[in-house]
């Protein structure tokens, strides 16, 4: 069973992120937060800290006209809760050497999330 105080933060984060709520997000990690993101296998960017979280949450929250995170399934591992998460997002504008603006982007994949105290201190996505 997943421990009520990490499961609200983790519903606490994906909300915020729903809204394009970045002061929302950090409210929820801690000052030294680690986030990665892996897409095919590989480490596609890394922050430490909020203030670095803060600046790619931004961008990212730019990137799409609308976009929505769907909590599939949250399960506990060693300490670390990992969610299954399914990704809906509609890109806001022409990325160079990426997707147009209107492509919607639909994918399954997990975040884990590790905890110091009553903060979320290690966000992992996998897509």
């Amino acid at each position: 069973m997943i421990d009520a105080v990490r499961e609200s933060l983790i519903r606490a984060y994906v909300e915020a992120y729903n809204r394009f709520d970045v002061e929302g997000m950090l409210a929820t990690l801690a000052d030294g937060v680690r986030f990665e993101h892996h897409a095919g296998g590989e480490l596609a960017v890394a922050t430490d800290g909020k203030a670095d979280f803060e600046k790619l949450a931004r961008v990212g929250a730019a990137m799409f006209a609308s976009r929505r995170q769907t909590l599939v399934s949250l399960e506990e591992r060693e300490g670390r809760v990992v969610a299954t998460v399914d990704f809906h997002g509609e890109v806001a504008e022409d990325i160079p050497d990426g997707p147009r603006a209107g492509t919607v982007i639909e994918m399954r994949g997990t975040s884990e999330f590790g905890f110091d105290g009553g903060a979320i201190a290690r966000v992992i996505d996998r897509a």
